[in-house]
This record gives structure tokens, C-alpha cells and sequence, in this order.
């Protein structure tokens, strides 16, 4: 297999281990679902990870950023949907004053987190102008997809360890207090990132 891992990897760590829509509703999900919610947001961003992986595998990626066109209405439904699941956590941070820790409040699904992150325009142009510089000229399909494990286990890695340090927080201070703060600051966040992404 001819990929690049040792040039790979320092490359990634910019990019999974900064604050994004993946990061907002895992921390949102570890408070309001638990463990449970946390497996959902971890399991559809990997999933997201994988297809941009097989897309860009496949050559359907290159196609469709070529064409002005269709990035822009990816990029405009992409927007949209931040959009919405920012209002989504706005309004529970909003309501969640009087709840407890895992206990209620909006969890996002698998589905949710698989297609914020199918639906960022800045995933996309990352598989296609930063992974492929990590891969041979004769690669196929499973080098993309080996190093979009590799993104994933980081990625999984990061969001674990920075969602037991959030989740042991709350259990310390006030956990109503804790999931209404992360809760609306998460919305804010997720409908800061949607609008940035039509100005990138």
C-alpha cells in the first residue's frame, strides 16, 4: 500500500483536533445521551470520514468540486443543515436549565453527525487537496480509506479524552448549568461554523 503515514499524520492532527461540527455534538451528545450519544456522533463521523474517503477513492469528489455549480449547492445544503442542528442545540441549551446529567435534552443521531460532516464543503477539500498528497500515483480505493482510519482513530481518540474531561466536570459543578453552557455555546458554534463555510 503507498501511502505516506509519518507525513500524513502531522498534517491531520491541525485538522481533527480543532474545534468543528464533530466536536460540538460529541460534547453536546456526552452530556445529553451519555456513552450512548457519544458511540452516535463518534460512529456517523466516522462513517462521514470513510465516504469522503471512498468518494475521493472512486474519483466522484474531483468531479464534483469541478463543477462550480454542484459545490455550490452542496456547499449551500451543507450550510443549511449546520444551520438547523445549531438551532437544534440553541433552543435545547436554552431549555436545559432544570435537567439533569444524561437525562434528557437533544442528542443528535448517527444520522446527524454522518451527514454534517458528508455536507462540509472544508471535508471535501480536504480529502481532495491535502489526503492526496499522501498517497502514490498508482494508489487505489483502500490507501484513501487506510488513512481515513487513521484520521478516525485520532479523531476518536481526541473527542474520548476531551468529552470524559467535559462529562467529569459536570458531575463536579453543576451539570444543568454545565449542559445549558455547552448546549448553547455548541449551537452558537455550529451556526458560526455553517455561515463560515459559505465565505471560505
Amino acid at each position: 500500500m503507498d501511502i505516506n503515514i509519518v507525513g500524513f499524520i502531522p498534517a491531520l492532527l491541525p485538522i481533527a483536533l480543532s474545534p468543528g461540527a464533530s466536536f460540538t455534538l460529541a460534547m453536546n451528545n456526552a452530556l445529553s445521551g451519555g456513552r450512548r450519544g457519544l458511540v452516535k456522533t463518534l460512529t456517523g463521523t466516522a462513517l462521514g470520514i470513510y465516504t469522503h474517503a471512498f468518494l475521493i477513492g472512486l474519483g466522484i469528489t474531483t468531479i464534483l468540486v469541478a463543477s462550480q455549480a454542484v459545490f455550490s449547492l452542496l456547499k449551500y445544503i451543507g450550510t443549511a443543515y449546520l444551520l438547523w442542528l445549531g438551532f437544534q442545540l440553541l433552543r435545547s441549551g436554552i431549555k436545559s436549565a432544570d435537567m439533569q446529567l444524561s437525562a434528557g435534552g437533544t442528542t443528535t443521531s448517527l444520522t446527524d453527525a454522518w451527514m454534517a460532516n458528508v455536507l462540509n464543503p472544508k471535508a471535501m477539500l480536504f480529502y481532495l487537496t491535502v489526503v492526496t498528497q499522501f498517497v502514490g500515483p498508482h494508489s487505489n480505493i483502500t490507501s484513501y480509506l487506510a488513512l481515513a482510519s487513521i484520521h478516525i482513530l485520532v479523531m476518536t481518540v481526541w473527542l474520548l479524552i476531551v468529552s470524559k474531561a467535559v462529562v467529569f466536570s459536570a458531575r463536579k459543578l453543576n451539570p444543568a448549568r454545565l449542559k445549558k453552557y455547552v448546549n448553547t455555546g455548541g449551537g452558537c458554534l455550529l451556526i458560526l461554523f455553517s455561515l463560515k463555510s459559505l465565505f471560505f
